[in-house]
C-alpha cells in the first residue's frame, strides 16, 4: 500500500509539472505572438487605419507615369513593402523616402532597396504620417483609404510646397479637382499640384483649388 501511495504521489507531481510546463509554453507563445503582431495591430487602433495592401504592377506603373517629368524628393506615405519607393529610386530622378508604421515592413523595404542597388537613394522610416512634416518633399504618393482623405487633404493644404505634386492612389481627395486620371478600377491614380497663386476665402482657408499635373504628362488621361 505504501508503495502504491508513493507511486501515486510521483504521478501527481509529474502531472502537475507537465501542466505547468504547458501553461508556460502557452503563455510564452502568446507573448511572442503579441510582440510579432503588435506592429500590424497598432495601426488599426489609431484614428484612421491604413492597412498594408501591396501595390499592383499596374499601380506602380501608373504612379511612375504620373511622375514623368518630375524630379527631386519623393515620399510615399504608408510605404508598405517599399515597392513604390524602390521603383521610383530606380528611375534615377528622385531622392526617395518611405514612411511606414510597421517596423517589419521598414526593414524588408531597406533590404529590397539594397538588393536592387538603390539603397543610397532611399530612406525608410518608422513614423506616423500625421506627425511627419511633408513640406520638404516635392512629390508625395499615398495609397490611402477613403476615411483618411479629408484629413490628409487638410494637412496637405498647410504643408504641400508651392511646386509640390501629389499622386493619390485608390481614392481621390474629396474637394480637390484632379487635372489627370490614369488607369481604372483599383489601379486608378489621381494627380494634383498646388497652383502658385492660391485664392483665399474670407475665413482664411484656401479656396477649392484647381490642381494640375506636370506639364510633361498628358492631361485627363484614361488608360
Amino acid at each position: 500500500m505504501e508503495v502504491t501511495k508513493v507511486d501515486d504521489g510521483k504521478r501527481s507531481i509529474k502531472g502537475r509539472g507537465v501542466g505547468l510546463a504547458l501553461v508556460g509554453l502557452t503563455g510564452g507563445a502568446a507573448v511572442v505572438l503579441s510582440v510579432v503582431a503588435a506592429p500590424f495591430v497598432a495601426p488599426a487602433l489609431r484614428k484612421v487605419c491604413l492597412p498594408y495592401v501591396p501595390a499592383t504592377t499596374t499601380q506602380v506603373s501608373n504612379v511612375l507615369r504620373a511622375l514623368r517629368g518630375r524630379s527631386g524628393t519623393l515620399v510615399d506615405l504608408g510605404s508598405g513593402d517599399g515597392r513604390i519607393v524602390v521603383a521610383a529610386a530606380r528611375e534615377g530622378r528622385f531622392k526617395c523616402t518611405g514612411i511606414e508604421l510597421n517596423p517589419w515592413l521598414v526593414w524588408y523595404s531597406r533590404w529590397s532597396a539594397w538588393r536592387v542597388g538603390v539603397s543610397s537613394n532611399t530612406t525608410f522610416t518608422t513614423a506616423d504620417l500625421w506627425r511627419t512634416n511633408l513640406t520638404p518633399h516635392s512629390n508625395i504618393v499615398v495609397f490611402g483609404v477613403e476615411e483618411m482623405m479629408p484629413d490628409l487633404e487638410a494637412k496637405l493644404e498647410k504643408e504641400l510646397s508651392s511646386d509640390g505634386c501629389v499622386v493619390a492612389c485608390r481614392f481621390p481627395f474629396p474637394s480637390w479637382t484632379p487635372t489627370a486620371t490614369l488607369g481604372e478600377d483599383i489601379d486608378t491614380v489621381w494627380l494634383y499640384q498646388r497652383p502658385k497663386n492660391t485664392v483665399t476665402q474670407d475665413n482664411g482657408r484656401p479656396a477649392q483649388e484647381n490642381y494640375c499635373m506636370s506639364s510633361d504628362t498628358d492631361h485627363n488621361t484614361q488608360q
